[in-house]
């Protein structure tokens, strides 16, 4: 038992390390200028109407992000039920909240093929679900940049600084993804680089296998691309699901901020807010993007809340980050049982 709980901790410490560091500086900042008073006052006077939509917007966008994904799924699999496609989706929640760089992608792809997709089928459907989500985060953030440009350039002294960082970022994914989708030799091209670096480092008998193996799934991934790409009402349906996931993530800054009886900014102005914050924070390589969340909050709201931009970045953060831990590892666990390879049929 003891070795076990050792080999537990080995593999997810660096995970228990920045969730330690991600609530140390929300401690620090709690006892600093009196920061544990103001969240004490602001927790006896939350307003329990917008408390309770805070949760009932977290749980609404954990849903959508579960239909999003089986939007594509259901696509190439008439067989695949939305309870699987839900527990793909908190798991890789539960995933980019634990390791860095945002691994629950990974993790998803591989729970789908463990379920019977293809290896292929299911990284193009990882992929194009994350190009889209990607690609409506740009455009929506561009779009809320346009109407809000000034009001953000005289209350934010970096705002020009961090835009323009955020949109860089998503620039290079999104273009990075569709290279991979719709340019089959030059993601041959690159294969071949690899394996003769591989070479050089005296890896013949590995880098053979490395090729043949990642060629195949190429070929299939390619192919299921294809068969996705000739759907345009699909990818508009879940361009518009995913507009509206996010905007729901903008609504609950706004819940907050209602729920601590503040008054006076739009919603359109919070969702905007909310928008930079995640866009930006996004490429951070830790779990959850620790660190740049915080700052991103605490940078773009500082003059909504005032003296409660503390407690309103750690009721925020504990909706957003730290709740999903434990609901993520609880639908994981469930759905682990439920979903086994033994009880999935696909054909």
């Amino acid at each position: 038992m003891k070795n076990k709980s050792k080999s537990l901790l080995r593999k997810n410490l660096f995970s228990f390390i920045t969730i330690v560091l991600s609530m140390g500086v929300l401690s620090y900042f709690l006892v600093k200028d009196d920061g544990l008073k103001n969240l004490w006052e602001a927790v006896l006077n939350l307003q329990v109407g917008w408390f309770i939509c805070i949760f009932a917007g977290t749980v609404t966008g954990w849903l959508l992000e579960g239909y999003v994904l089986h939007l594509f799924c259901h696509h190439l699999y008439h067989k695949w039920t939305f309870g699987r496609s839900f527990y793909i989706g908190m798991v890789g929640l539960l995933y980019s909240n634990l390791t860095p760089f945002s691994m629950g992608e990974p993790v998803e792809i591989y729970n789908m093929t463990r379920l019977g997709m293809d290896v292929g089928a299911a990284s193009s459907i990882i992929a194009i679900k994350s190009l889209v989500h990607h690609g409506v985060t740009f455009f929506y953030s561009l779009l809320l940049i346009l109407l809000k440009l000034k009001f953000f350039q005289t209350t934010i002294s970096s705002y020009s600084f961090v835009t323009i960082f955020g949109l860089i970022s998503n620039c290079i994914f999104i273009a990075a993804v569709l290279l991979v989708i719709v340019n089959q030799n030059l993601t041959e091209k690159i294969l071949k680089i690899i394996v003769r670096v591989m070479n050089w480092m005296k890896l013949q008998k590995l880098s053979d296998k490395f090729y043949h193996k990642v060629h195949d799934q190429l070929q299939i991934f390619h192919v299921s691309s294809n068969v996705m790409g000739n759907s345009f009402p699909l990818y508009c349906f879940a361009t518009c699901i995913t507009l509206g996931q996010i905007t729901i993530s903008g609504l609950v800054s706004y819940f907050v901020y209602r729920s601590f009886n503040l008054k006076g900014q739009s919603v359109l102005t919070m969702i905007a807010g909310d928008a930079f914050t995640t866009m930006v924070a996004s490429f951070i390589p830790l779990p959850g993007s620790s660190g740049g969340m915080e700052g991103g909050f605490v940078l773009f709201f500082h003059d909504f809340f005032g003296d409660k931009i503390i407690p309103a970045v750690t009721l925020w953060r504990t909706v957003t980050y730290y709740l999903e831990i434990p609901i993520g590892a609880l639908i994981s666990y469930i759905g682990g049982k439920i979903y086994t390879p033994e009880n999935t049929d696909l054909s």
